[in-house]
């Protein structure tokens, strides 16, 4: 290890499928030791993890982290964000965390929202319209499928406030995180009791939401992790919170976030309320705003075309066909229950063609929504920050830049939502803004691509197949 020039800070991912830790030097935002372990993830119609799953991949990634970890003056967890995490009394998980991208409460977000006044109402008082990735629409589907788990729960928490309490002891969440659950009112920024009144959950099984700037707690010496007692440990945040933490966003800049799910999102200083659902109104990690709008296929669903058709991911031809990858339903648009849809099927098309379709679709959703995302005032002509496990792949950047018409900037660095964490941590050290943090460390440094013309032709098109296909993928959800 390289001598460091300041403290060090451990910034955490725990994301769908691994865990992800940094050490990183907060003085220059050098990444000194990092670690990583995979978790997971059920298959059939749900999809649900074990935390401690979580905990177990958290201790393996530090321990390949080494006598660095040791060091860290602080340390910060960011993780996916909306997973209903129930434990009992022991502080022992009842049932597998039920996450993100699990759609079987779809009925309960349908029913939710015409109980508690409809799309417009729910908008106003928690910022967002909850569809069934929300946390609040999985307690709802618990309680309706396994009343016994919910009889056994004393508390419920987010996915990265589990391993933060573990670490502390304490049970804390942040803003950031706690916007996507569907019962922290954001008018408010506060539990709101009509809604936990509603559902059936005592607000006195939630966890105190941190503000930014404040320390969590420390690491108590009750557990097998490499850091000293009484490290501090900052708030954590949501994934995508953290990853704009790591990029070090200003107002206004757009992000394109290729992963599992794909998800467009750009700090704001007004709170966001779209009666329509595609924004999602969340907090961000230090008092801002962070409107973002989330597709479940992305990088994955992708990659499953590709190995359905035998291709490297990167063996794409110019197509005119049509692939709507809705593979694990849809959220943008809303469609839960719909599966994937090919329409221009012909004699003399090729695997390549319909890979790129595959492309497209994806990249369409995402687009989509980009305008609804960005504040009127936007500056258009910056260029698309594009993140995640699909950033550095030639056809996700060269189909971002066809259809958007926009310039793409990569940053080279690597783990944002781990960065971000850190940050976060940093700041605790330095008392900084953690995106100034962030933006003295240089993080979205990289190639800018030129914009080229927009293919305006594939969007027409797209959005015609979308719409003739409407009634049958709203049927595949009613039906689902």
């Amino acid at each position: 290890m390289s001598a460091a020039e300041g403290p060090l800070v451990v910034g955490v991912d725990t994301s769908t499928q691994s865990t992800k830790a940094l050490v990183v030097d907060a003085a220059t935002g050098q990444v000194v030791a990092s670690g990583q372990a995979p978790h997971t993830v059920s298959s059939g119609a749900g999809r649900e993890s074990d935390p401690r799953q979580w905990w177990d991949a958290l201790c393996q990634a530090l321990r390949q982290c080494g006598d660095a970890a040791h060091e860290a003056a602080a340390v910060s967890i960011g993780g996916q964000q909306h997973g209903l995490v129930t434990l009992d009394e022991r502080g022992e998980p009842v049932r597998p965390a039920l996450l993100w991208n699990d759609v079987r409460s779809a009925p309960q977000a349908r029913r939710l929202i015409e109980e508690l006044g409809g799309p417009k109402a729910w908008a106003e008082r928690t910022g967002s319209v909850p569809g069934p990735s929300f946390t609040v629409t999985k307690w709802a589907w618990l309680a309706e499928n396994e009343p016994e788990a919910v009889r056994a729960t004393r508390a419920v928490r987010l996915p990265h406030d589990y391993l933060t309490e573990r670490l502390t002891g304490q049970g804390s969440t942040d803003r950031g995180d706690a916007s996507g659950t569907g019962w922290w009112a954001s008018g408010t920024e506060a539990y709101d009791e009509e809604t936990l009144a509603h559902v059936g959950l005592d607000p006195a099984m939630l966890p105190r939401v941190v503000r930014p700037g404040e320390v969590a707690g420390t690491v108590r010496d009750s557990h097998d992790l490499p850091f000293s007692k009484g490290t501090l440990v900052a708030p954590g945040t949501g994934d995508n919170a953290a990853a704009a933490l790591g990029l070090g966003l200003r107002p206004g800049a757009p992000v394109l976030s290729l992963g599992t799910s794909g998800t467009v999102y750009a700090v704001s200083r007004r709170r966001p309320a779209d009666p329509t659902g595609t924004v999602a109104g969340f907090a961000d990690a230090h008092g801002d705003w962070l409107p973002l709008a989330c597709t479940l296929n992305c990088t994955l669903a992708v990659d499953r075309v590709a190995a359905l058709l035998g291709l490297d991911r990167e063996a794409v031809e110019p197509t005119g066909v049509t692939l709507l990858p809705y593979l694990d339903g849809e959220r943008t648009p809303n469609l839960p229950g719909a599966s994937g849809l090919l329409h221009g099927l012909r004699h003399d098309t090729t695997a390549g063609q319909l890979l790129q379709a595959a492309y497209d679709g994806a990249v369409h959703s995402l687009l989509g929504a980009l305008d609804l995302v960005l504040d009127a005032d936007a500056d258009r002509s910056v260029p698309l920050l594009l993140i995640g496990g699909g950033a550095r792949g030639r056809a996700w950047q060269e189909t971002v830049r066809r259809l958007s018409g926009r310039a793409v900037q990569v940053p080279e660095a690597r783990e944002l939502v781990a960065l971000g964490a850190a940050a976060q941590a940093a700041g605790l050290l330095t008392g900084e803004d953690p995106a100034a943090v962030a933006r003295r460390w240089n993080t979205a440094a990289g190639p800018v691509l030129d914009a080229v013309e927009r293919d305006d032709e594939t969007l027409e098109r797209i959005a015609g197949v979308l719409s003739d296909a409407a009634p049958l993928l709203e049927r595949s959800t009613e039906n689902r």
